[in-house]
């Protein structure tokens, strides 16, 4: 009887410590919560931030607000949410090149993307536009390939930090045209893209959300796009591969982290805040008329997702010899 009471007091005791972490789960959110999108206001991440952000507020109750952090392609922002209290009310909207690019390029990381995060959900994948300033004077791939051929290592190509997206489709196709580019890069895709329309860069591969809306007025060129199928937004311009230059995909996406150890009651109300939102009509439209491709889904097939995108971006790193500056 003596050891049944112990064990009874023993529950009892776990009980009464967990009924707490239970009610706080229960209850979640009772105050706003952050998201850090690490990047400037107005582009991709930042626009697909916003628009989850505003329909979560409505399905939460409390109002969810993006904070931009940016830097270090995406790693300053991330170590600002990876040192946050794990309870929900800090999240992190990472873009691949963050969480899978840079750990293998950066010398010293401010987080472990699999010791420091919990998966909520994977919200969006975009395509990789290459585009140029009409005024370049080439219309394919293959002119541009050209004239980085009689100008080695002339032709500017911006992208948004080392080891990111725009940084590893404009590798990707360098190896596969056998050229060299002079890599520019910047803080974000919005002075990036500043940049190419002022004509102080000529070539950028760059998110389908921050470059359709130019696309469209005529003020940039797209002239293939760094994926493994064209993108329905842009059904006459082909892939890198289908003018010539194979392994060349390098689809963005984003998803939406926690710190580690946040409960697991307060992740499952999030993962289904986003999915909500996302399943929303007008989100899923607004999304996808700006090119951003919405995807949702488990914490556990994030989980899964993350490890292989880690382990592939992980292989061209090495291979390339790509290291931060």
């Amino acid at each position: 009887m003596r050891i049944i009471r112990i064990i009874v007091i023993g529950l009892a005791a776990v009980m009464a410590l967990a009924v707490p972490h239970l009610a706080k789960a229960q209850d979640f959110p009772t105050r706003p919560v952050r998201i850090v999108v690490a990047f400037p206001p107005g582009g991709p991440t930042d626009f697909v931030g916003r628009v989850i952000a505003d329909k979560m507020t409505a399905l939460l109750g409390q109002r969810v607000y993006i904070d931009n952090k940016a830097g270090a392609n995406g790693t300053l922002g991330g170590g600002d949410v990876a040192k946050s209290d794990p309870d929900g009310y800090s999240l992190f909207l990472t873009t691949a090149g963050a969480v899978t690019v840079s750990p293998h390029v950066m010398a010293k990381m401010p987080f472990d993307t699999f010791r420091d995060f919990a998966p909520v959900a994977l919200v969006t994948k975009v395509t990789e536009v290459l585009v140029v300033s009409p005024k370049l004077g080439v219309k394919s791939v293959k002119d541009l390939v050209g004239l980085a051929k009689q100008k080695p290592g002339a032709v500017t190509f911006a992208s948004t930090g080392v080891g990111s997206p725009p940084h590893l489709a404009q590798i990707l196709l360098a190896n596969a045209a056998g050229v060299k580019f002079l890599h520019v890069p910047y803080r974000g895709a919005a002075p990036a893209l500043t940049d190419l329309l002022a004509g102080q860069v000529q070539a950028v591969s760059l998110d389908m959300p921050v470059v359709i809306s130019q696309i469209q007025a005529g003020n940039l060129l797209p002239i293939g796009v760094a994926a493994d199928k064209r993108d329905p937004l842009l059904p006459d311009v082909p892939t890198l591969a289908e003018q010539g230059y194979p392994n060349t995909d390098a689809s963005n996406w984003y998803a939406l982290l926690a710190p580690a150890k946040t409960p697991p009651a307060v992740i499952a109300k999030l993962n289904k805040a986003v999915n909500d939102a996302l399943n929303d009509p007008a989100v899923h439209d607004k999304l996808v008329k700006a090119g951003a491709v919405p995807v949702g889904g488990t914490p556990q097939s994030l989980a899964t997702f993350l490890k292989s995108e880690y382990d592939k971006w992980g292989r061209v790193v090495e291979a390339n010899g790509i290291k931060e500056q």
